[in-house]
């Protein structure tokens, strides 16, 4: 199903786009986010999202923000409107068959059909009801601001009032470990069919003017990945609510204790060469390795888990929330961010605002975040992550080095008030742009 494109905006009288130039050029402007998914609790995205629209606010901006499941997921005293979707994901009853008032909408019915057939439709069907959206509300927004949903309904909103996106890294990147990493052909098949939407988001990336991303290693990739000129990218790095991530006074770290943030059955995290690593020091340091997150019974990581004869040095806490996070970070020895590949890697840079010395990957941006700050290793390397364990787990001076430098890094670099007037800066160039046009 693709939407007519119309990319001919409407002309305005001179004068007219001369006063708007001159009310957005230095004053408060009106800002609308998109986002498919929302909830800070389930990835990057959502905390991008979140902090994104709390700095905008507060730096005096009007913020809107446009949401896909769950509701409530956006921060209290952010504008939210809530674009309801069939939210098939949810993990408290996921894949529910819906009822049939649900499937009269046609837009319900292509949701419910595309996930029966294992795809991932939701930024794709978002856009429609994004588009829905403004067909009933016109468009008054300065600006609008799409986190990565890249749908095709977006086209309509450029018609009529300036579009940027921000690309968090290529999803090609996440189909191709998925897929190298399955077995058979069969469920080599089914991750090419979840991933068909990168197509959509390819071909809509490529029509945007101006697009933000966070880190040189996301803009280099998504530039070969997508064939979209560099020049076209701002890096505009994330950042850490240092209010929430920062060292807990009086913070009692246990020996041998390791914690790290991971989507336990999904190739990209790396989680697996973690716990090999685990395994390879069981002897030696008897970790208790803390795995922020949930697991599948009977997936993949469960199993290697059994097979290594790890299952009593391993723990899942589960969904927790924030306050839970910051006491196992401030109970932690050591940090790691065992990923193949990351765009930003939020997970290292609130390790460092704790002061929890990290030990990371060189996957993706990584080595942008963690600097001299931790320690890097190659990705998808177990032995060298092993090594590393052993060598700050035993050296307690090192970890106290460490630790001082990630949070004085994370001050210095990764602030979301900074993030957040960069990218009014951006939104400024491209509203100028427009109106120029």
């Amino acid at each position: 199903m693709t939407l007519p494109v119309n990319k001919v905006r409407p002309a305005a009288g001179r004068q007219e786009r001369t006063a708007h130039r001159q009310s957005t050029s230095d004053g408060l402007l009106n800002i609308c986010l998109l986002s498919y998914r929302s909830n800070p609790h389930c990835g990057g995205q959502g905390v991008y999202l979140n902090n994104l629209a709390r700095e905008l606010k507060a730096l005096g901006h009007q913020v809107t923000v446009l949401s896909g499941p769950p509701d409530g997921a956006v921060a209290p005293g952010i504008s939210t409107h809530y674009l309801p979707g069939l939210d098939l994901y949810n993990p408290k009853n996921p894949f529910r068959t819906p009822t049939c008032r649900e499937l009269i909408d046609p837009v319900n019915l292509l949701e419910w059909l595309s996930v029966m057939s294992g795809g991932f439709p939701e930024p794709f069907t978002f856009g429609i009801r994004v588009q829905r959206f403004f067909s009933r509300h016109r468009c008054r927004f300065d600006i609008v601001h799409d986190n990565q949903s890249l749908s095709y309904g977006m086209h309509a909103i450029g018609e009529h009032c300036p579009l940027v996106a921000t690309i968090h890294h290529p999803i090609t990147v996440d189909r191709d470990i998925a897929v190298r990493n399955e077995k058979t052909l069969v469920r080599k098949v089914q991750q090419l069919r979840w991933h068909s939407f990168i197509g959509m988001q390819k071909r809509v990336a490529r029509s945007l003017g101006r697009i933000i991303t966070v880190s040189g290693s996301a803009r280099d990739d998504i530039a070969a990945q997508f064939h979209i000129d560099p020049g076209r990218f701002s890096v505009i790095p994330n950042g850490v609510d240092t209010a929430l991530f920062h060292p807990k006074p009086g913070a009692c770290r246990q020996k041998n204790r390791v914690i790290t943030t991971n989507s336990a059955d999904v190739p990209l995290k790396g989680l697996r060469y973690l716990l090999q690593a685990v395994a390879v020091l069981r002897e030696k340091r008897k970790i208790q390795l803390i795995i922020v997150g949930t697991y599948r019974r009977n997936g993949t990581i469960s199993r290697l888990i059994s097979d290594l004869g790890i299952d009593g040095q391993i723990t899942f806490t589960g969904r927790i929330d924030d306050a839970a996070f910051i006491r196992q970070y401030s109970r932690a020895s050591v940090a790691v961010i065992p990923s193949v590949y990351e765009g930003f890697g939020l997970p290292a840079a609130e390790a460092m605002a704790c002061g929890v010395p990290v030990i990371s990957t060189t996957g993706g941006a990584l080595p942008e975040v963690v600097g001299r700050a931790g320690v890097l290793v190659p990705p998808a390397d177990a032995e060298a992550l092993a090594r590393a364990l052993d060598d700050l787990l035993g050296d307690d001076t090192r970890q106290t080095r460490l630790s001082r430098a990630g949070s004085q890094r994370v001050a210095r670099h990764f602030s979301w008030r900074r993030a957040a007037e960069k990218t009014i800066a951006f939104y400024r160039e491209v509203i100028d742009d427009y109106h120029r046009s």
